[in-house]
């Protein structure tokens, strides 16, 4: 039974339609005239007590900005052993910790597999330069190079003869 009446006492203020629901509800007619001083006087005493506790709430803030300001603390570094604080914790969670197990072991396969790639690309362009340089057509590709870089100069040479003696036959 006691489990029942404390399931129907709620903890918690009253909140949006409950708070409309009470103040539209009429109690006045239901409580005599005494009850309803009684009432009164102790509606000013909670008034007094809530304007009492804000101004030594107000105080107390006071005094702490004023202490924090004597130690050297202000709103930065708060924030700052607030930061390293939450930090810390994030990096103790068991989450965190699987998390950044999982990322380092992808990262160490990541690169194991780029060196694999590098090693294989070498491997191969190293083939390739090998089979380029003893290839039959390589040598006959070098003699072919070296005449036409030897040939040039002649060439170049022939080339603007050429040129010099059309200008001349042109404008005469």
């Amino acid at each position: 039974m006691e489990a029942q009446a404390q399931g129907l006492l709620e903890t918690e203020p009253l909140q949006g339609r409950d708070e409309d629901a009470v103040a539209s509800a009429d109690f006045s007619s239901m409580l005599s005239e005494e009850e309803r001083e009684e009432l009164k006087t102790e509606l000013v005493q909670l008034e007094d007590e809530i304007t009492t506790l804000r101004q030594v709430l107000s105080a107390k803030e006071r005094h702490l900005v004023e202490i924090k300001q004597k130690l050297g603390m202000n709103l930065m570094n708060e924030l700052k052993q607030n930061f390293s604080k939450s930090w810390h914790d994030m990096q103790t969670t068991t989450a965190y910790k699987k998390t950044q197990e999982t990322l380092s072991h992808a990262g160490q396969k990541a690169t194991a597999a780029f060196s694999n790639v590098g090693t294989a690309i070498s491997k191969k362009f190293g083939d390739m330069s090998y089979s380029i340089r003893h290839s039959i057509s390589m040598p006959a590709m070098r003699e072919n190079l070296h005449t036409t870089f030897f040939r040039l100069p002649t060439a170049y040479k022939t080339l603007s003869w050429e040129k010099e003696c059309w200008d001349r036959n042109r404008f005469n």
